[in-house]
């Protein structure tokens, strides 16, 4: 049996009655992954069930065309597995642990009952599906509208605000960025020149310092 206080603080349980937190303490379990180990790939079995992040960050990656695509990432609160788990199919893209990382592994046996004992956790799935699918759609919006130049520049800024620095750090190889981009690692080295280029960036190894905000903000126009 799960010690009931690590279910403390994590969003997607918090505030659930006491019936629900007995059903997931009793039944749920901690699953611990090193950096680069994959949780599951694409075309595999379900197995587990449902995986709530606690720390760490996971990227989730579909290959189309034999070129891989990061779907999205999960960090602390996210959850992972949530489509074979309600339509009973194989898991349709490969999961990675990009840091050291640690999840909660929820069978399906254990959903269920925490939903008997508490509904509003169905709604909180749904929610969390909801957030998910407008995410793709606005990944698959930023694809269609924006080059691998402009993709490039939107990430980097992004990271910038999310970092509050002015250098940005990679994390992976530039094969890991082209799956972040959607396209591929040769398109990615010419964009990082052009940009370094340009004067509006500057590289050092995996850190990219960002020179001028509002000449890269142009890029973007």
């Amino acid at each position: 049996m799960l010690d009931p206080t690590r279910l403390s603080g994590v969003a997607l349980l918090d505030g659930l009655n006491i019936g629900a937190r007995r059903e997931l303490a009793a039944r749920c379990r901690i699953a611990r992954f090193t950096e680069g180990e994959v949780l599951w790939r694409s075309g595999a079995s379900p197995r587990g069930g449902l995986h709530v992040v606690l720390s760490g960050r996971v990227h989730v990656v579909a290959e189309g065309g034999g070129r891989p695509h990061r779907v999205h990432t999960e960090e602390a609160g996210g959850t992972l597995g949530e489509i074979p788990l309600f339509d009973g199919g194989e898991y349709p893209a490969t999961v990675t642990a990009v840091t050291d990382a640690e999840c909660l592994v929820i069978p399906r046996g254990a959903l269920h009952a925490a939903i008997g004992a508490d509904p509003e956790l169905a709604f909180r799935l749904l929610n969390r599906l909801g957030h998910r699918i407008r995410e793709l759609i606005d990944r698959l919006d930023a694809l269609v509208a924006l080059d691998v130049r402009q993709r490039l520049v939107d990430y980097l800024l992004s990271r910038r605000a999310d970092s509050e620095s002015d250098t940005v750090h990679l994390e992976g190889s530039q094969a890991k960025l082209a799956e972040e981009l959607g396209t591929v690692r040769e398109v990615v080295v010419r964009a990082l020149r052009d940009l370094e280029a340009c004067g509006v960036i500057e590289r050092r190894g995996r850190d990219v310092r960002i020179l001028d905000v509002p000449a890269l903000q142009h890029f973007l126009r």
